[in-house]
């Protein structure tokens, strides 16, 4: 069967081998790291001894992209604390991932991930010589968790996730696919839907616990952070006081209105609804920040169409006082076009739309302003968080738009209604502090399989 999925891989690979080069010319994607996913060169990893006389253990977090990355944050940092020695590898397969692994964990390996060939994996294994492979959300990579498997070698799945339509993906594929899923080692499922469906693919009740989701830990909950803070200065954002612009919009501090992760058409949905109210609400200012980096120039064509005042992240120079001479306070609108920020960004907002909601994305993660006390909207497709946005709606912690043209009206309402605007921020941070505790949990079932 490995050989058999191999050729099937090659097929595909060499299928999609125009779209590829396509996007490698006109994106820049796609230019790095081939000889670490297709021929599992990844980094080799010493076993030498400790001072102590023994060699730690070594961890391999795979993390897909942007997203996951932040999910195995508070991972990491608990390995780092408990885990001294022990040697840390983070692997990525995209390369807006593997810019930001390299900024969140300088201090450990990191590198593109092998593809699911066998012997990209069997090599990277080799080199790595890992004692735990822990998959973040859902990478079900039959060649990875078998070869994986036939070496000892636990492999899990943290924050697990199973949309229905990829389990009835997955159930089509019949026996090979509950094959795969027995091999796993342990499954940290982010609700008891999520684990009955790992249950359904056949994996045994023993190997699979409800921890809860852990982007409710990783999330920033600090308004006051240095990170934060430092973004205000930079933006100059008068953060001293919490009282908001008057109703009118016409005095006050800036209010800002943050639109997140955003994906086509959605940019121009918010710039266009910020300009038919720019007018009426002086003191409103717009921050935009798309999901994707190869659509940033993109992005900034069309804010410039727009004819207002606006700075981008990239063009801010790196010293603290060229910054603060270099961006007009009078900007309207901000082009965050940077990655990894985002977290930082919702601190200075107190409005925020939660992009990929309103096209088939699916959803980008709402809980990160929920956090930090923005009054938060989204729009209708959000099935990849579903119950994320079933507690945060239970709770009205958060508001789902049906259509993009509620999007104006909810905006002016936030701004005309302070009580409104502040119980839905207060309600959105609290039920994310009541859900938190995901990390405690699935560290401990870590912990257990590598005593094994």
């Amino acid at each position: 069967m490995t050989w058999l999925l191999n050729l099937i891989y090659l097929c595909l690979l060499l299928c999609a081998t125009p779209w590829l080069l396509w996007r490698r010319v006109t994106q820049g994607r796609y230019r790095r790291g081939w000889s670490k996913k297709f021929f599992g060169n990844l980094p080799e990893i010493s076993k030498s001894p400790t001072p102590e006389g023994q060699g730690g253990k070594t961890l391999w977090f795979h993390a897909v992209s942007v997203g996951e990355l932040q999910v195995i944050r508070p991972l990491v940092e608990r390995a780092e604390r408990q885990m001294p020695d022990a040697r840390l590898l983070i692997t990525t397969a995209t390369d807006a991932g593997y810019e930001l692994a390299l900024k969140l964990y300088s201090k450990h390996v990191v590198s593109y991930a092998p593809m699911d060939f066998s012997w990209a994996f069997s090599r990277a294994l080799a080199r790595t010589q890992p004692d735990m492979i822990i998959l973040a959300e859902l990478e079900l990579w039959p060649n990875w968790i078998s070869l994986a498997a036939r070496r000892g070698i636990p492999v899990v799945v943290i924050n697990g996730r199973l949309s229905q339509r990829s389990l009835e993906g997955y159930r089509r594929l019949g026996g090979f696919v509950t094959s795969v899923v027995r091999k796993l080692a342990w499954v940290g499922a982010q609700s008891t839907t999520y684990r009955d469906r790992f249950l359904e693919l056949g994996l045994s009740r023993d190997r699979v616990d409800v921890t809860g989701n852990i982007k409710f830990d990783g999330a920033n909950y600090d308004r006051e952070s240095v990170q934060v803070q430092q973004r205000a200065l930079e933006l100059h954002l008068d953060r001293a006081s919490d009282a908001l612009a008057s109703s009118d919009g016409g005095s006050g501090r800036p209010i800002v209105w943050l639109c997140g992760s955003t994906q086509a058409p959605e940019e121009q949905l918010c710039l266009d609804t910020f300009y038919k109210l720019a007018g009426s609400y002086p003191n409103l200012k717009l921050i935009l920040v798309p999901r994707h980096p190869e659509r940033f120039e993109e992005v900034a064509r069309l804010i410039e169409q727009t004819g207002l005042p606006w700075v981008r992240r990239s063009a801010m120079a790196t010293g603290q006082q060229q910054i603060l001479e270099g961006v007009d306070p009078s900007w309207r609108i901000f082009l965050a076009d940077s990655v990894g920020e985002l977290r930082w960004w919702w601190g200075v907002a107190d409005l925020g739309f939660v992009g990929g909601s309103f096209g088939s994305r699916g959803g980008q993660n709402m809980i990160e302003p929920c956090a930090v006390r923005v009054a938060t909207c989204f729009g209708p497709n959000t099935k990849n968080f579903r119950d994320v946005v079933q507690i945060l709606l239970e709770s009205q912690g958060a508001m789902e738009l049906s259509t993009p043209e509620e999007l104006g009206p909810w905006v002016i309402r936030m701004i005309e209604n302070s009580d409104i605007r502040e119980g839905y921020a207060a309600r959105g941070q609290n039920t994310a502090l009541s859900h938190r505790g995901a990390t405690e949990r699935t560290w401990q079932k870590l912990e257990q399989l590598l005593m094994r």
